[in-house]
């Protein structure tokens, strides 16, 4: 499966692609939205997920963006998954940080080894 980013939205009965989307969810650092079959949308950060034999014992958890509760979804409840927020480390890769401070000393800017305060 290729990276998944924002606006990406995954709809499978496929257990395979299921599995990979929630692998690729808990590796993205922004909320995702998760829809269930029985209609819940469930938004937040994927902290946690465990794959059992099945999809019916397999489980993803999440914190929620409203609340902050600590949510279990079995991963065979999942009708979709879209990655719904805006991935906070997208473009802050070792290499973009490097090449950055290259071309700040090249313009006779000042570059400092401080990390950057964010977004």
């Amino acid at each position: 499966m290729t990276s998944l980013g924002q606006g990406a939205r995954i709809t499978s009965a496929d257990a395979t692609i299921i599995q990979g989307a929630l692998d690729e969810a808990f590796g993205y650092r922004g909320d995702v939205t998760i829809c269930t079959y029985d209609g819940r949308r469930i938004e937040g950060f994927v902290f946690d997920r465990r794959c059992g034999p099945t999809l019916g014992e397999s489980v993803v958890r999440i914190l929620t963006a409203a609340s902050e509760t600590r949510i279990v979804v079995k991963y065979s409840e999942i009708e979709a998954l879209e990655f719904t927020g805006r991935d906070t480390a997208a473009g802050k890769s070792w290499e973009s940080w490097i090449r950055k401070y290259a071309q700040k000393r090249a313009a006779g800017e000042t570059a400092e080894i401080a990390c950057d305060a964010g977004d």
